[in-house]
Protein backbone atom coordinates (compact mmCIF):
# COMPACT_ATOMS: atom_id res chain seq x y z
CA UNK A 1 0.00 0.00 0.00
CA UNK A 2 1.31 3.46 -0.93
CA UNK A 3 0.80 6.57 1.18
CA UNK A 4 0.99 10.26 0.36
CA UNK A 5 0.62 12.94 3.03
CA UNK A 6 1.03 16.68 2.65
CA UNK A 7 0.24 19.82 4.65
CA UNK A 8 -0.45 23.16 2.99
CA UNK A 9 -1.49 26.59 4.22
CA UNK A 10 -4.34 28.19 2.27
CA UNK A 11 -5.06 31.86 2.76
CA UNK A 12 -8.84 31.37 2.96
CA UNK A 13 -11.25 30.68 5.83
CA UNK A 14 -11.51 27.07 6.98
CA UNK A 15 -15.26 27.02 6.24
CA UNK A 16 -14.65 27.97 2.59
CA UNK A 17 -11.90 25.37 2.09
CA UNK A 18 -13.82 22.61 3.89
CA UNK A 19 -17.09 23.28 2.03
CA UNK A 20 -15.35 23.34 -1.35
CA UNK A 21 -13.12 20.33 -0.84
CA UNK A 22 -15.78 18.09 0.71
CA UNK A 23 -18.21 18.65 -2.17
CA UNK A 24 -17.37 15.81 -4.58
CA UNK A 25 -18.69 17.79 -7.57
CA UNK A 26 -15.64 20.06 -7.26
CA UNK A 27 -13.00 17.30 -7.27
CA UNK A 28 -12.39 17.28 -11.07
CA UNK A 29 -11.79 21.05 -10.90
CA UNK A 30 -8.60 20.66 -8.87
CA UNK A 31 -7.55 16.97 -9.06
CA UNK A 32 -5.79 16.52 -12.44
CA UNK A 33 -6.54 12.85 -13.19
CA UNK A 34 -10.06 12.74 -11.75
CA UNK A 35 -11.99 12.34 -14.99
CA UNK A 36 -15.54 12.28 -13.63
CA UNK A 37 -17.58 12.42 -10.44
CA UNK A 38 -21.20 11.26 -10.58
CA UNK A 39 -24.08 9.94 -8.51
CA UNK A 40 -23.29 12.20 -5.53
CA UNK A 41 -25.55 11.29 -2.62
CA UNK A 42 -25.85 11.97 1.12
CA UNK A 43 -23.74 9.72 3.33
CA UNK A 44 -25.02 8.12 6.52
CA UNK A 45 -21.88 9.46 8.27
CA UNK A 46 -22.55 13.02 7.08
CA UNK A 47 -20.87 14.42 4.03
CA UNK A 48 -21.43 12.69 0.71
CA UNK A 49 -20.73 9.44 -1.11
CA UNK A 50 -19.99 9.41 -4.85
CA UNK A 51 -18.88 7.38 -7.85
CA UNK A 52 -15.86 8.38 -9.90
CA UNK A 53 -13.63 7.69 -12.88
CA UNK A 54 -9.91 8.23 -12.31
CA UNK A 55 -6.94 7.81 -14.66
CA UNK A 56 -3.75 6.23 -13.31
CA UNK A 57 -0.86 5.37 -15.62
CA UNK A 58 -3.17 5.85 -18.61
CA UNK A 59 -5.77 3.37 -17.34
CA UNK A 60 -9.29 4.47 -16.37
CA UNK A 61 -10.63 3.09 -13.11
CA UNK A 62 -14.28 3.28 -12.08
CA UNK A 63 -14.77 3.49 -8.35
CA UNK A 64 -16.92 4.67 -5.48
CA UNK A 65 -16.04 6.65 -2.36
CA UNK A 66 -17.91 6.52 0.92
CA UNK A 67 -17.66 9.14 3.65
CA UNK A 68 -16.96 7.30 6.91
CA UNK A 69 -16.22 10.27 9.19
CA UNK A 70 -17.42 13.86 8.92
CA UNK A 71 -16.73 16.64 11.42
CA UNK A 72 -17.69 20.00 9.83
CA UNK A 73 -14.75 22.36 9.29
CA UNK A 74 -12.36 19.89 10.97
CA UNK A 75 -12.10 16.47 9.35
CA UNK A 76 -13.46 14.19 6.66
CA UNK A 77 -12.45 10.59 6.03
CA UNK A 78 -13.46 8.60 2.97
CA UNK A 79 -12.78 5.10 1.77
CA UNK A 80 -13.04 3.37 -1.57
CA UNK A 81 -13.17 -0.37 -1.95
CA UNK A 82 -14.09 -0.38 -5.64
CA UNK A 83 -11.77 0.76 -8.43
CA UNK A 84 -8.70 1.80 -6.45
CA UNK A 85 -8.80 0.78 -2.80
CA UNK A 86 -7.96 3.82 -0.72
CA UNK A 87 -8.56 5.75 2.47
CA UNK A 88 -8.34 9.56 2.34
CA UNK A 89 -8.20 11.86 5.35
CA UNK A 90 -8.55 15.63 5.22
CA UNK A 91 -7.85 17.58 8.42
CA UNK A 92 -8.70 21.29 8.47
CA UNK A 93 -7.40 23.72 11.07
CA UNK A 94 -8.17 27.43 11.28
CA UNK A 95 -4.82 29.20 11.56
CA UNK A 96 -3.72 32.82 11.18
CA UNK A 97 -6.88 33.78 9.29
CA UNK A 98 -6.47 30.92 6.86
CA UNK A 99 -6.56 27.14 6.77
CA UNK A 100 -3.90 24.58 7.55
CA UNK A 101 -4.94 21.57 5.47
CA UNK A 102 -3.37 18.17 5.99
CA UNK A 103 -4.46 15.69 3.35
CA UNK A 104 -3.31 12.10 3.18
CA UNK A 105 -4.25 9.09 1.15
CA UNK A 106 -3.35 5.42 1.51
CA UNK A 107 -3.99 3.47 -1.67
CA UNK A 108 -3.29 0.22 -3.42
CA UNK A 109 -2.06 0.26 -7.00
CA UNK A 110 -4.75 -1.97 -8.49
CA UNK A 111 -2.86 -3.86 -11.16
CA UNK A 112 0.63 -5.30 -11.41
CA UNK A 113 1.42 -3.08 -14.42
CA UNK A 114 5.07 -3.92 -15.03
CA UNK A 115 6.25 -5.20 -11.68
CA UNK A 116 7.93 -3.45 -8.76
CA UNK A 117 9.86 -0.90 -10.84
CA UNK A 118 6.67 0.28 -12.54
CA UNK A 119 4.95 0.50 -9.17
CA UNK A 120 7.69 2.80 -7.86
CA UNK A 121 7.38 5.02 -10.95
CA UNK A 122 3.59 5.19 -10.55
CA UNK A 123 3.94 6.14 -6.88
CA UNK A 124 6.28 9.01 -7.88
CA UNK A 125 3.84 10.14 -10.60
CA UNK A 126 0.99 10.04 -8.07
CA UNK A 127 3.02 12.11 -5.59
CA UNK A 128 3.60 14.81 -8.23
CA UNK A 129 -0.10 14.76 -9.11
CA UNK A 130 -1.01 15.05 -5.42
CA UNK A 131 1.22 18.14 -5.11
CA UNK A 132 -0.39 19.65 -8.21
CA UNK A 133 -3.84 18.91 -6.81
CA UNK A 134 -3.05 20.83 -3.61
CA UNK A 135 -1.54 23.73 -5.58
CA UNK A 136 -4.69 23.86 -7.74
CA UNK A 137 -6.88 23.86 -4.63
CA UNK A 138 -4.83 26.64 -3.04
CA UNK A 139 -5.05 28.78 -6.20
CA UNK A 140 -8.84 28.34 -6.39
CA UNK A 141 -9.40 29.15 -2.74
CA UNK A 142 -7.12 32.20 -2.73
CA UNK A 143 -8.48 33.70 -5.97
Amino acid sequence: MAKIARTIFINAPVEKVFDYMTDPDHIPEYWPNMIEVKDVRPSSAGGKDWDWVYKMAGIHFHGASECIEYVPNQRMVTKSTKGINNRAVGTYESQEGGTKLTFEIDYTIPVPLLGKLAELLIVKMNEREFDTMLENLKARMEA
